[in-house]
């Protein structure tokens, strides 16, 4: 019988949707051999986020509210999260793929002695066992995995698993008590920098408007990318290219070591199609490329091309959509 405790991530206070993706691999477990999983919350004056995790059909909803966890210092939280692990007798211990996770969850993998995997995109009971499938390689390969131990940590695809059905019946909110002064204080956090921006988050968006190489300065960017987004009311996503070069922060790499999307249209504008960017967002349900090089990768995977100077085709595209 599985006891599965499922990270729920947030940005200060709000919640991040991909939580509840994992929630949908603890589901598909628990349908497939038995068991129930709960959230673990962690932070502080979360009780919003909590309360939208309600309705996902978990035994219970675990906050971890002090000012101590205020900050996601990666020492910190992994500590919390295998002393609940313990207490709960979970045997998985899994969240959405994101930086959140890779920072977080290796570290309480260690502190568990558990085996970790990551990038899960299916799971499946085999002979007692459960077995994973994960991508490697960028996508080239699927491996089939068990692993050892009577814990173990994953962090799974969101763009592989639905959210949960929301059910009618609430979960119970259980407070997790947390010793502050047991916390490693070999961390400090400094400071915080972000940039306000009214586009939706790339992981949780619906249209993303990606740029690559072929936009020479950060006002291009903004100008094409920013300004088809803004007209589509979509994301912005960028290849590793531009953050290389310092055209975009690293916050909107897409790509094997960005954020791997899923959504249903995804705009590359002068992205060649590095395989390592395409692992990032190879699970688009439509893909549109515009690329004056006709020989281009992307063009082999987009489902519409043109081959076309991005800085001519994609002010006219904005021009004919706000039409």
């Amino acid at each position: 019988m599985n006891r599965i405790l499922v990270i729920a991530e947030h940005d200060q206070g709000k919640l991040k949707l991909a939580s509840l993706s994992a929630a949908g691999f603890a589901q598909k477990v628990c349908a497939a051999s038995g068991g129930s999983f709960d959230f673990l919350l962690l932070g502080s004056g979360v009780s919003a986020a909590a309360e939208g995790l309600r309705k996902s059909g978990a035994a219970a909803v675990l906050v971890a509210d002090t000012p101590a966890l205020a900050q996601p210092l990666a020492d910190r939280y992994a500590k919390v999260i295998a002393d609940t692990a313990k207490a709960r007798g979970a045997s998985l211990v899994v969240a959405a793929v994101s930086t959140f996770s890779k920072d977080i969850l290796p570290r309480a993998s260690a502190l568990l002695d558990a085996g970790m995997l990551s990038d899960v995109i299916d799971v499946r009971p085999a002979d007692g066992e459960l077995t994973f499938r994960r991508v490697m390689f960028a996508g080239n390969v699927i491996a089939t995995v068990q692993l050892d131990g009577a814990v173990k940590c994953l962090t799974v695809r969101s763009a592989a698993f639905a959210a949960p059905a929301a059910t009618d019946t609430l979960s119970p909110v259980e407070a997790v008590a947390v010793d502050a002064a047991s916390l490693s204080q070999f961390t400090k956090f400094i400071s915080r920098e972000t940039k306000a921006s009214g586009r939706p988050d790339a992981t949780e968006a619906r249209i993303i408007v990606s740029g690559g190489r072929a936009l020479k300065t950060s006002e291009d960017f903004e100008r094409l990318v920013g300004g088809l987004a803004d007209v589509l009311g979509a994301a912005v996503g960028s290849s590793r290219a531009l953050v290389d070069s310092g055209i975009t922060p690293n916050s909107l790499q897409i790509g094997q070591t960005g954020k791997v999307v899923a959504p249903d249209l995804y705009f590359a504008l002068g992205i060649s199609g590095a395989i390592q960017h395409m692992a990032g967002m190879k699970d688009t349900k439509v893909i549109v490329a515009i690329n004056k090089d006709a020989e281009a990768p992307i063009f082999e995977i987009a489902d519409y091309g043109l081959v076309a100077d991005v800085y001519e085709a994609v002010p006219e595209l904005m021009q004919k959509l706000k039409k």
